[in-house]
């Protein structure tokens, strides 16, 4: 068995792995990167192999740094199958239509204002259209039902096992076998959080021989989730005693479905004001809590069971569902009282640029960020306490409250790695998946396992 390393490699974004066994080349994942030259030259590089020469992706989950590049596989020529849980099959086609919509609309945007500028450089075309968007979507197969044996070849098969982290997601565990050798590995996909405020808990893994890890949180723990809910609402609390909005960049899987739950929450209990508006400005999200309404075994009995008798904590007074553009817009009016919740989250694209715009300059407004941002992306630089950012090529002043509360995490902190890795009893153990600091402060703790740190496009012999 081959094993090679095509992305998020002393990285968070862009997951692709491959093994190469029993004559077949599969992929585990084949992410999008993010960062500082998101769409340009990490996602335009050369896969390291030839899409073509694919036969299978197993996908882990519906993230964009996992789905992502998927329509530039099968732009290059992939015809192969991608083998997914249900749940994650249902959210990728929409993660990459939108990705494919926000590319040709920056693309469109660009040569508007070459052409208001008198430019006559070609505006750059986007990575992939949304025809290549539905190529892929048309290439999912078989569905991987948990704990179940995929049969990929003779002799080889896969384990979809729940990873904890979003809807479907999952960890999968690769066997093959001929004759009396036989080769195991385990790859983590992005581990989640226990005891999170929707999902069930995860089963823990099995011991394996190799593992594939992730260590996006290897160098820190988050906080508890209910000292972070309670900063949360003060957060809005005194944002709204200011005369300000809140503003959230809010990945559309997940968090924003907990945000939802949490305002709705603090609403019933008297933490929020009775008269809190929230606006979930994105189409995509939307789709999300729709996706996870019919996904109800997935989520934690209570919260099943009160959906289930009419009292839906996703849809409540005060929440409006923001669709079309043109409603999207009218939020521009609303200037205090008022939680908005846009993608993209780590501020890359989507309607969030333009919520930036309108509140970014008020002092009355907070921005808060809820979940990871990687080196370079627009919501780092805020993060890290930019005075001023651009935005569709304007300098805009950041005068709001910025707060970071990392409580509401769908990532494992590093006592959760620890406690995942000590269960698999790995003898040897790939680190992928974490800035390279993280990397390096979590392999230096793991002293039961031979630990290694690939670079891009680094293959072993397992």
């Amino acid at each position: 068995m081959k094993l090679s390393f095509n992305g998020a490699d002393r990285g968070v974004t862009g997951s692709c792995h491959m093994i190469e066994a029993a004559g077949k080349r599969i992929l585990i994942d084949c992410g999008l990167y993010q960062g500082g030259k998101e769409l340009n030259e990490e996602n335009e590089e050369p896969f390291g192999f030839d899409a073509a020469a694919i036969d299978l992706v197993l996908l882990t989950h519906a993230h964009l740094d996992h789905c992502g590049r998927l329509p530039l596989l099968v732009k290059r020529g992939f015809k192969g199958e991608i083998i997914s849980t249900s749940a994650t099959a249902e959210l990728a086609r929409l993660v990459m239509v939108d990705a494919a919509n926000l590319q040709e609309e920056d693309a469109r945007f660009r040569a508007k204002k070459n052409r208001a500028h008198f430019r006559t450089v070609d505006a750059k075309p986007p990575l992939y259209s949304l025809i290549d968007a539905l190529n892929a979507t048309s290439r999912f197969g078989r569905t991987a039902h948990y704990g179940e044996v995929v049969e990929l070849a003779p002799g080889l098969t896969a384990i979809f096992v729940d990873a904890g982290h979003i809807l479907g997601s999952a960890s999968v565990l690769l066997k093959s076998k001929s004759g009396a050798n036989s080769t195991e590995i385990l790859f983590s996909g992005d581990l989640g959080n226990p005891h999170g405020p929707l999902l069930t808990d995860p089963p823990p893994p099995m011991e394996v021989a190799n593992v594939v890890m992730e260590t996006t949180y290897g160098d820190r723990n988050h906080k508890d989730l209910n000292p972070s809910v309670a900063e949360f609402y003060d957060v809005v609390i005194k944002t709204f005693q200011r005369g300000g909005n809140v503003v959230i960049p809010t990945f559309a899987i997940e968090r924003a479905q907990e945000l939802l739950y949490m305002v709705c929450r603090g609403m019933i209990e008297n933490h929020l004001p009775p008269q809190t508006q929230l606006y979930l400005d994105s189409p995509m999200a939307i789709s999300v809590t729709e996706v996870m309404g019919r996904n109800l075994d997935a989520l934690k009995p209570e919260i099943a069971d009160a959906i289930r008798k009419g009292y839906d904590p996703f849809h409540f007074d005060g929440v409006h569902m923001v669709r079309e553009h043109m409603a999207s817009e009218k939020i521009n009016d609303v200037k205090h009282g008022a939680i908005i919740m846009a993608g993209s989250g780590m501020c890359t694209g989507g309607r969030i640029r333009h919520h930036f715009v309108q509140n970014l300059p008020r002092k009355e407004s907070s921005v808060v960020f809820v979940g990871f941002a990687a080196g370079g992306t627009l919501a780092r630089r805020i993060i890290d306490g930019a005075k001023e950012v651009t935005i569709f090529g304007e300098r805009i002043k950041v005068e709001a409250e910025v707060h970071t509360i990392n409580g509401f995490s769908a990532h494992a902190g590093r006592d959760q790695l620890f406690a995942w890795h000590a269960k698999t009893k790995a003898a040897r153990t790939f680190l992928v998946h974490g800035e390279e600091t993280a990397m390096q402060s979590f392999g230096a703790a793991l002293t039961s396992t031979k630990v290694e740190m690939p670079v891009l496009h680094q293959s072993v012999e397992l």
